[in-house]
């Protein structure tokens, strides 16, 4: 019963960089798995980040170097640093959280997504 609301996307330059918010309630943030995906058009969902409860992180070759996934878990928020945004980056940014319950079944949640434009 996690609800998932993004916000930070917006229109940035190439070389430049935002910061994407991530605003759960419902729930603990600190127990589950968090991501951001992105989906670009005419392309599928791609997973871009991933911070575990344990604070390891994964980053998708496109983004490493670039993008940074956190949490603050007392605020109960994920964000996702961009920086030296490219144009290929443009798409709208999803986050997730998940976890196992005591049955074995993984439990997604996501937020509605945010738009991120990189132009010139």
């Amino acid at each position: 019963q996690v609800q998932l609301v993004e916000s930070g996307g917006g229109l940035a330059q190439p070389g430049g960089s935002l910061r994407l918010s991530c605003a759960a309630s419902g729930s603990n943030l600190g127990i589950y798995i968090v991501a951001w995906y992105r989906q670009a058009p005419g392309k599928e969902r791609e997973l871009v980040a991933t911070n575990t409860n344990g604070g390891s992180t994964n980053y998708a070759d496109s983004v490493k170097g670039r993008f940074t996934i956190s949490r603050d878990n007392p605020k109960n928020t994920v964000y996702l640093q961009m920086n030296s945004l490219k144009p290929e980056d443009t798409a709208v940014y999803i986050c997730n959280a998940r976890r196992v319950n005591v049955l074995g079944v993984t439990i997604n949640y996501w937020g509605q997504g945010t738009q991120v434009t990189v132009s010139s």
